[in-house]
Formats: C-alpha cells, structure tokens, sequence
C-alpha cells in the first residue's frame, strides 16, 4: 500500500506506527513512558482512556504527554500504584480514530524475601526430601538456582539423577545420602527486569543414620530400600493447558532407594523425540519451546527401581490465543469503487470477530446502505467519502485478543510517481541492480514496467516489489538500456524512464609470476586485463603494499564482438540482419550465430536462432508473426567464441489473428460460490473471450475478456456444471473457439453422515463393514469416497498396553449397498469406528460409532529371546511373553536341533505350560551348536516363530563369562567368611549380655524365702562394671542357677568363703547335709567365679 505521508496534500486517516507491550512492565522511581505514535493528514491529536474511561491527562500534575504525539510520560513521586491500570491510546483526525491495543502497566516492585529464620531439616537417610524455594513471582517471572555453602566458598549444587531442581524452583532429592547434611542450601533468584539477584536464607540438612554398634564393634552403616512415590506432580494423573507457541515443561520426579529412572511414553508409545523436544534433567522433564496441536496427548512418566514400579499419566491440551490468517489493510478507494476489509484469524477455541467504527460497535453505529458485514468481512459497494473511516478488528477468544486498525480512504487522485525522474543507473555485470518507481494514486494504479516500451517485465531475475521498485538478479550485459515505469488508473496515467549502464567486471587473466634473477639483469612482469569494451583502463604496480615507480607493461585479452547490429526489409515472416565483424584476433571467423530473444515476459532469454558462414554479415531471418523479437550476433573460429553483440532495436513481424485454439480448457471450484476457468497460454499478444452458461438450462452464454490465463465466475450456487468455453483474441481479430467444456463449481463440506454403520463376518484381523449411503445432493460436491476412522481401544487382556493411535481406510464406493473390508486388526482386541462421506475438498461430520471385539489368533513370536552358556556342558534359553498374545497364551513349543554336530540328530520338541518360559539342555561337547525355534500357542493354535542359533563357544574363558555367579569359588569363599564374622558377633554379644548381670540377695538363709521374681532373676544390664576394669566378676544366671534337683549343682556355702568348682563346672561348697531349693540361697556381694568361660570373658 502507497504511503500517503509521501504525498502532503493527500488526506489520510490515522494509523497508529508505535506503541508499547500489552504488559507493561514499568519502575515507579524512574520516569513511567507509554509508547503511543500516529501518522495522518491532518496530523492525529491523541487522547487515553484508562480501565474503560476517559482519562484526563491534563488534569494529573504528575502526567505529560509528548508534542506531536501520544506518548505519555508519569513522574509518579506520589502514590505510584494509583497508575497500574489498563491503558489505551486513541488518536484521531477529522477522517477516523485509530487505537492501540490495551495496555497493561504494572509496576515493578524489589523482590522480597522473608528473612526467616529456617530450622534444620532432620531427616533419616533413604528419605526424600523436598527443599522449597518460594521465590517472590515477580513480575516478570525470576530465574531460581541453588547453591551450597561450605565455609568458605559457594558453589552450584550439583544434579543428577537424584537431586535436581524442578520447574517451580524447588530442590528435590529423589533419597537423601549422609553426604548431604554436609553443607547448607540456599535458593538463588535472579529478576531479569533489574538483573539483580536475591538468595534466601539458608536452610540446613542433617541426615540421621541407622548405626549399630556393638561395643567397639563397628558395622557399616545400611539404608532402607524403598518403592518410587511421586514427589512432582502428585497422585496418579495432571493435566496440562497450554497455549499454541509458548513453552510446554513436563515434568515428573519421583522419591526412593534406591533412585528410580524415569521413562516417557505418549499415547501408549514411546516417546518420539523430534528436533523441537529436548528430552533435559536426567530424563525428568520434558521441554517443547514451542507447543503446537500435534504435542497434545497423554503423556505417561513411569518411575522404576528394583523395589516396585509407579505412573503418573499426564493429559495435555493445546489451545491457541487469537492468530492472524489475514490482517485487515488499508483501502484507498476512488468514488464509486468497490472493496473489502477482511479480517481472518483462527485459535483454539475459535476467536469471535466484532468491528468497530472510529472505537464505536459497528452494530450502534450510523447504518450505511452501501455497506454489509458479513462475519469476518465488511463488503462495500460504490463507495463514496461517508465511508471513510478507521475501522477496528476484534479477534477474541478466552485466551486473547487481536485488535488491527485498517481505513477505508475514499478520494480522487490522479496517478503520480514520487521521486527523482530519468534516473541514471551504472551497474557492473553479475550485480543486482534496484530502478525506483515509487507511486500513488486513486484508484490505486496499476503498474507496469517495460523494456523500450515493449513487453511486461516479470519473473524469472526480474522482480517487481510492492512500492513499485523493479529488481533484477545477477544482472547481464545484454540488460543494458532504457527501462519505462507506467501507472495508470481511470484518472490518468504517469511514466518515468530509468536508464541503465551495465560494465563488465576488470579481470586480471595473466597474473606476475614470482621469479629468481641474477643481480644486474632485466625482469619482466606481465599483467593480462580483460575490461570492459567502453572502460579506460588505468594500471598501478605496488611493491610490499606501495606505489612502485617500474616501467610496466599490461596486455589486454580481447575479443570483439560483431558490431553495428541493423534491421532492413521487414516482412510478415521475415526481417533482413545485417552486421560489422570484429576483429578476429589473427584467425579467421567461420560462421556467425544469430541468437533471439522473443519473451515480453522474461527478457535476456536468448535462444539459438541459426548459424551462417563466416564470409557473411547480412542475413535474411524467418519469423512468426506479429511478434517482438530482438537479435544479437556471435562470431565463431578455431580459438573460439567472441563475447556476443549488443542487442539489436526491438522489432516486431506484422500480425494476423490467432489461427491456434487454447488448450487444456478446465473448470474447476475453488470456493463454495465460484468456479476457475483456466487454459494454456497458446501465443503472445493475446486476449482470451471466455464464455459460460449452466449446463441444462435456457439462459444466454455469458462472455468476458481477459488478458490472464484464467478466470473467475462468483456467486454460482454449490457444485453446479457449467458448460465452458474460450477463443483467442488480438487487435486482429478472433481466433477459434475451442470445444465446449463442461465445468463444476467450488464444493462445501457435506452436511449428512452416512447412516446405520454396522460390522458383520467379525474376523481375528478383519471386519466387514456395511453403511447406508449419503444422498448425492447432501454431499455438495462430487462424491469422492467414504472414510472409516478407526482405533484399537484395548486389549481383552486387561493387563495388556495397547496403541491407541487413530487409522483410516478409503472406500471409492457409489453402490446402493456400499460396503468394505477393514483388514490388518489385531485379534482379541476392542475396537471403535465411525465413517464419514468426502468430497473432492471436505469430509462431513461422522456416524454413529460402534464398538466391536476380534476373536483370539494366533499370538505373535516370543520377544526377547535369550540364549546363554552357563556352564561349559550345557546352555539356557529363556524368553519373554509375545508382543501380541492375541488371546490367551496356553502354552509353549520349543523345536531345537543340533546345526554343527559330526552325526545327525532328529528334531527335539519340548512342550512348556504357560508360566514356563526357560529350558536348559547338555551339550555333547564345547563345539556343538543348537537351532532354537519358540513359539506360543493360544486357544486356536500355534503362533509365530522365533528362530535363533547359539553362539559359538569356543573357550573356557567365555564359558567362564557365562557361568553362574553362585558357583564360582571366590564367591563361595567370600560367603563363607561373612557367614563366620557374623557368627563370632554373635556368639561376643551372648556373652557380653550374659556377664552384666545383677541378683537379688538374701540375708536370711534358714527361713523360707518367697520366689523372686522373674524380672529380678533375669536381671538388669550394669555397663558401669566394665569401666572397673572387671576387678570383680557378676555371676549370671545362665552360669549358676540351673533349674533342675542335682544335688551337686550348688549347695550351701558360707558368707566371705571361696567357692571352688570341679571339672563340669559345677560349683563344691561346704555341705550342711540339708538340701536346698536354689531359690533359697544368699550370694554374697564379694562373691567371685572361677570358671574356664572366665578366659573368654576377660578377651571380651
């Protein structure tokens, strides 16, 4: 669109060119700017509104707004927060209003953080543990980070794994080690707003260990093994919203000894990692930078340890905010004219389309006869200066807005260009080369650029850019001369001529050689230069980088081209070229080529035309009539080629009518309402008379003119045939027409689905579908073919994972009884399906949807097949269950058979339960190798094969590799002694706990006591004795009192008197000749035993 500023005395709506963010981030102690700037004739004056109202800018001491311009400036020393608000600028002049989007402003405030005290976290080891970090939002949102403190330096905590950071700044450890209550742990924030960066207090962890130790006995510290939970997210499902472009972060990280791994399936697959994923903290978290429909699903994370095994499914949804499909522009319409401002958008839900006039709703707005608003677009028909005005687009929907200004502009202008006139262009072969022609008018003009005059420059290196600038590529020798702009509309016309020089490039063909002379001698250096046939050629010699005063010599490596190209006896068919050679460089010229250029299109496209001896320069051409033709010539002997000449004038061969009829005539709907009419072009200078009427029907042919290639019938009804066709046209008459064709207008989305879908001749992998068909006027358009949607919804084994992934099958059916086959199911399956009915363009709305379930087949071969050796005379197989049962799984067949031996052995087979999935066989020797076959059988047969041959073993070492860990003998030995260290433990705690004894003692020994207690006979544990260095020793009660009648077991001593013991350790006093239950009897406090344990007590 033209730039009306460039043209001072053209009126011209407002249009806003600056303005700031919808979120406005702004701080209160620094001067508080709104962007809001706006072009216009006469120049806008500017006013606000803030939340809905009309802000009075004038009145706030603490508000300026800027000269020419809206931008407002807000010294706000007191009470800043009375200025977070909504703002929106409006500037305006007498031909409209324009606005701004809203903009929020809102204050930056200094983060901060609570200076609290944090007690230690105390936590067991094994635990996981959870440090929040809580820092202050913002806005804009803060970049968080940990840190750990060591006296005296501060460093990143290090990730893995186990501990990481997750997306909300927490620091997450999966279990806690006792390394980790070595240092303190302080959350870092960084406020990109400020790039300043806040830490929180610190926070300390003490990890508790589970010791035992057994008296100077030390025992390795051992943590409990726990099953994964889930410390982000929670429970077993979330769900996420997201926006179309913005960032996506999954995330799952998980607690338990020892750390679990983490995997990602979607939609029950493995996760496709594409270039715009990033798979990124050990496997936890999943980042898409740009979110789009096709990330939408549900996303599984599974965290496993030897322990157990847990998931969290994760449902993302992907919505989009109001985006342009097609921006309203601006119109300059001439009285009378026609137009239309669309507004396009799109977003998920979609946007809702309102306009406004001026800011006011165009439903309360002036009606205007001329004028019709149709959903996304405002048609207006002979329009005249009560049209003009700003008009505002709103796109929105609940996650956005998209507001766009476009004016309508009605006025009266003759064409102009702008700028300098009769240009003069130097340029240098190969380079790229820009002509300006900058214009305006009302209408807008059409523009043309030409070469001489003749043609339409467009395409191939030419490049016509919207202002009217023509560029052209790689730009050629034979492109030198004049070029012509024109613009034209009802008002007049206008043209400016730009002429271009185009110099072929300097080219040093013969560089100075390096060389080694004897002192005194003469040195010559030559330099061969290829320039331009027109350019004076200046030549410098430098020595290390300065001017050298050397007496130089410089050859020029020239070529001639033939010269004086002209044009006599033109015909209808033919044209006379006569020419001056060149020079021919000492070796004669054996023929002349004669080149043509004859494209109005694409200009410099030289073709071969014929070849003529040298001793001619003039030439007779045959031609094709009425068409432009330019010519140049190239000369040709034993060295070569000359440059070619310059192009002759542009000439063109009388005309005549088109005598060839286009072909290739189609009609073809590319909207609901029209119809395409195309062709092959068939020659130049052409017009095209198109003709068209409904096919069956009584009214008149209908004709157009045109110079394109194609043309458009609107306002025709739904898939309607046309019957269509075209004559080529010229100033010399009609060529003929060609046959008629018959055409279809565009096609709409069919508004009937077809009905009572239903499955019959149910197959383990197969289905036979019939359905009722559509009518043909329901479909609105040729009836393409029907579509069955179907997917795989689960397994009948409800234990099984499917692939819930949608697939589709065509059926090109038009019979009254349509029905197909829907093969490649999966059996024991359940299955849902709908169909719709297609046109050429659109589907229709689905059926009903059924559900059916396949029967059990045959299950697909065991996966994961293993063959080893473990020990050197036999070898294990074991396998896995199938990747598809498809039924019930009632046993196993397993073929084998030797594939090396030196005699023949039959083919084994073992039959195996279901629950059996490994079988061992003896090797006759280390060189035999075996064929292993594995199949499943399911209820209605066998399954597929899986086929593996055994490796060749031909060491002991890689038997060695292959055997049982529980029989090697390190292993065994290592057992062992663990086994005797625990029983010596053992055996030193027995003992320990039986020498700390204490007894009850009795004075009285003649009178019957009552039976001690069993508590006070066990007695209590006093560790104080062994500090004394055992000066004296307790008796336990394992050691005397035994509960039995024998008489030499213990008997009566007296108090102080030493008791002696024989060789079974039984304890000899002095005998009173009374017996006593032992129950009765008084130990005394200095009693001392003498046993042989007493040796092991004294090592204790």
């Amino acid at each position: 669109m033209p730039d009306l500023s460039l043209i001072l005395s053209a009126r011209q709506p407002p249009t806003i060119i600056k303005q700031s963010l919808q979120e406005h981030i702004v701080d209160p102690k620094e001067t508080m700017v709104m962007e809001c700037e706006a072009k216009g004739n006469p120049h806008p004056i500017f006013s606000w509104r803030r939340n809905g109202k009309y802000f009075n800018v004038a009145r706030d001491s603490q508000v300026s707004m800027r000269r020419r311009s809206g931008t407002l400036d807000i010294y706000a020393k007191h009470n800043p927060e009375q200025y977070e608000a909504e703002y929106q600028c409006v500037a305006s002049n007498l031909y409209g209003s324009a606005y701004t989007h809203k903009i929020r402003l809102r204050l930056y405030r200094p983060p901060v953080w609570p200076r609290e005290i944090l007690e230690p976290v105390i936590i067991s080891a094994g635990l996981p543990l959870v440090l929040p970090c809580d820092a202050p939002p913002g806005p804009p949102k803060p970049e968080t980070y940990w840190m750990s403190s060591s006296f005296p330096t501060m460093q990143a905590v290090r990730q893995d794994r186990r501990v990481s950071m997750g997306v909300n700044g927490d620091l997450y450890f999966s279990n806690v080690l006792v390394n980790d209550s070595t240092t303190d742990y302080c959350c870092s924030a960084r406020f990109p707003y400020k790039n300043m960066i806040q830490q929180k207090m610190p926070v300390v962890v003490k990890v508790l260990t589970s010791e035992l130790d057994l008296y100077c006995v030390y025992v390795s510290r051992t943590v409990a093994e726990a099953a994964p939970t889930w410390l982000s997210p929670k429970g077993s499902s979330s769900s996420i919203l997201v926006l179309q472009g913005e960032e996506l972060l999954l995330e799952c990280i998980a607690g338990g000894m020892p750390t679990p791994r983490i995997t990602w399936t979607k939609d029950g697959e493995d996760l496709p990692v594409t270039s715009s994923m990033k798979v990124k903290n050990f496997n936890k978290m999943i980042q898409i930078p740009k979110a789009s429909f096709e990330d939408a699903g549900e996303y599984m994370c599974a965290a496993t340890n030897r322990i157990g095994y847990i998931e969290h499914t994760i449902t993302v949804r992907v919505r989009a905010a109001p985006f342009w499909l097609e921006r309203p522009t601006n119109l300059i319409l001439a009285p009378e004219e026609n137009g239309q401002l669309v507004c396009r958008s799109d977003g998920a839900p979609r946007p809702t389309i309102s306009w406004s006039i001026n800011g006011e709703p165009i439903e309360t707005s002036t009606p205007q006869s001329n004028r019709q608003v149709s959903g996304e677009t405002i048609t207006f028909r002979s329009v005249s200066t009560e049209n003009t005005a700003v008009y505002q687009c709103n796109a929105s929907n609940e996650h956005g807005y998209l507001l766009a200004n476009a004016f309508v502009n009605v006025l009266h202008a003759t064409p102009r260009i702008i700028g300098p006139r009769n240009e003069l262009i130097k340029t240098i072969e190969g380079h790229r080369a820009f002509l300006d022609c900058r214009f305006f008018g009302s209408p807008v003009p059409e523009l043309r650029w030409s070469r001489y005059g003749q043609g339409n420059l467009e395409g191939n290196r030419f490049r016509i850019h919207r202002n009217g600038t023509l560029e052209i590529k790689r730009i050629q020798i034979e492109d030198q001369g004049t070029y012509l702009c024109v613009i034209s509309n009802i008002a007049g016309r206008d043209e400016n001529q730009v002429r271009v020089e185009v110099k072929e490039p300097i080219i040093i063909v013969t560089k100075p050689q390096s060389m080694k002379v004897l002192r005194g001698s003469d040195v010559r250096l030559e330099c061969g230069v290829k320039p331009d046939t027109a350019a004076s050629i200046t030549t410098a010699w430098m020595k290390n980088k300065k001017q050298a005063a050397l007496s130089w010599s410089c050859l020029f490596v020239l070529k001639l081209p033939p010269t004086d190209l002209e044009l006599s006896d033109p015909y209808e068919r033919s044209v006379r070229l006569s020419w001056v050679p060149g020079d021919s460089n000492h070796s004669p010229i054996n023929e002349y080529l004669v080149q043509y250029d004859d494209d109005d299109w694409i200009p410099g496209k030289w073709k071969n035309l014929s070849t003529y001896p040298g001793s001619l320069n003039s030439v007779m051409l045959h031609l094709s009539p009425f068409t432009y033709y330019e010519f140049r010539v190239i000369a040709n002997n034993e060295i070569g080629s000359s440059r070619p000449s310059r192009p002759s004038k542009r000439f063109q061969t009388s005309g005549a009518p088109p005598d060839v009829i286009p072909k290739n005539l189609k009609g073809v709907g590319t909207w609901r309402n029209n119809m395409e009419i195309s062709w092959e072009w068939n020659g130049p200078h052409l017009k095209y008379l198109v003709w068209w009427r409904r096919r069956d029907s009584r009214e008149e042919w209908k004709n157009a003119t045109t110079k394109w290639l194609k043309y458009y019938i609107y306002d025709a009804d739904t898939f309607t045939p046309y019957e269509i066709k075209v004559q080529a046209v010229n100033d010399f008459g009609l060529g003929p027409e060609s046959p008629v064709v018959t055409g279809y207008s565009g096609e709409d989305r069919p508004i009937a689905a077809p009905l009572n879908l239903r499955v019959s001749d149910i197959e383990s992998t197969q289905v036979t579908l019939h359905w009722d068909p559509v009518t043909r006027e329901s479909i609105m358009g040729e009836l393409k073919e029907y579509k069955v949607y179907y997917w795989r919804d689960s397994s009948q084994l409800r234990w099984h994972r499917v692939n819930r992934g949608m697939r589709s099958k065509v059926f090109p059916n038009s019979d009254p009884e349509p029905s197909g086959v829907v093969t490649d199911l999966i059996p024991y399956s359940n299955y849902k399906m709908y169909i719709v009915v297609t046109n050429s363009r659109y589907e229709g709305p689905p059926s009903n949807h059924i559900h059916f379930s396949t029967p059990e087949g045959v299950p697909s071969a065991p996966k994961s097949f293993r063959i080893q050796q473990r020990h050197l005379d036999s070898i294990y197989v074991d396998w896995d269950l199938p990747e598809e049962p498809n039924g019930v799984i009632t046993g196993y067949s397993l073929k084998y058979q030797t594939v090396n031996a030196s005699r023949g052995e039959e083919l084994k087979v073992e039959e195996f339960p279901p629950n059996v999935t490994s079988f061992s066989i003896r090797r006759y020797d280390r060189y035999t190798r075996y064929r292993f076959s594995v199949a499943a059988h399911t209820r209605v047969g066998l399954g597929e094969w899986h086929t593996e041959e055994s490796p060749h073993y031909t060491t002991e070492i890689y038997a060695q590799d292959q055997v049982d860990i529980s029989t090697q003998g390190w292993f065994i030995g290592i057992m062992c002694a663990v086994a005797l260290i625990v029983l010596i433990l053992l055996i030193v705690c027995f003992i320990k706990r039986s020498r700390g004894g204490k007894y009850p003692v009795r004075n009285k020994k003649d009178i019957s006591l009552e039976l001690v207690d069993d508590k006070d006979q066990e007695g209590t544990f006093d560790y104080r004795e062994e500090e004394r260095g055992l000066q004296r020793a307790q008796p336990s009660v394992a050691a005397i009192l035994k509960r039995s009648d024998s008489d030499d077991s213990l008997v009566e001593y007296g108090e102080g008197g030493e008791i002696q013991f024989n060789e079974d350790g039984s304890f000899i006093g002095q005998y009173t000749g009374t017996r006593r239950d032992v129950r009765d009897l008084d130990f005394g406090g200095n009693l001392e035993l003498h046993s042989p344990m007493n040796t092991i007590y004294s090592l204790a």
